[in-house]
């Protein structure tokens, strides 16, 4: 699935995703639990890539965090600006974040990463290691399963990582994991996140 495809596949049905999960009201307690406490020890510019409604970029931007969100999906965009007028938001792809070398003091990648297919995660990490200061952190959310296992995603070809593998997949980048958490909701698939510092 290219990025061009999974564009076009979130276009056609970004009204109602946002109308679905674009309210941060609507997440998980502990989503929201652990996004701001993670943002709350950044000092520095943070980029919620593949941000979707832009709910989460509010979020962090209520609490006080210089933050923007980038999403390669311009009907995500389009409402975001209507709906969170005082926050940036760009259509951009995170596979190249057009800015500087160490720029960066967080990225935040919650679920933004389940479709990227699992030969060119590597390079997407990578990229973000390189944008980011040393020290600086990304926290990323994924559902927990066999590592790059594909499924029917609501929306188009998703992938399982487990928490295991993603580590591997980091520490390559240059990162090092700081904490896993792992949860299973009923009726959902299982959850993972990672939060991981530039070596």
């Amino acid at each position: 699935m290219g990025i061009e495809s999974i564009r076009a596949a979130y276009g056609v049905r970004a009204a109602e995703y946002t109308r679905i999960l674009g309210s941060v009201e609507d997440m998980h307690e502990k989503d929201r639990e652990r996004i701001g406490r993670w943002a709350s020890s950044i000092n520095g510019l943070l980029i919620d890539v593949g941000c979707g409604p832009g709910h989460w970029t509010d979020f962090l931007y209520q609490r006080g965090a210089s933050v923007q969100g980038i999403d390669l999906v311009p009907e995500f965009i389009e409402s975001a600006r209507v709906r969170f007028p005082e926050v940036p938001f760009s259509v951009a792809s995170f596979r190249n974040l057009d800015v500087p070398d160490e720029s960066l003091h967080g990225v935040l990648a919650w679920y933004s990463l389940i479709h990227v297919p699992p030969n060119e995660l590597s390079l997407v990490l990578r990229e973000f290691s390189r944008a980011l200061a040393q020290g600086g952190q990304l926290l990323v959310g994924f559902f927990d399963g066999s590592p790059g296992d594909s499924f029917p995603h609501a929306i188009t070809t998703a992938y399982y990582w487990s928490p295991e593998q993603m580590g591997h997949l980091l520490g390559d980048a240059g990162f090092e994991v700081i904490d896993v958490e792992t949860r299973q909701d009923p009726g959902k698939r299982a959850h993972a996140a990672i939060t991981a510092a530039v070596r």
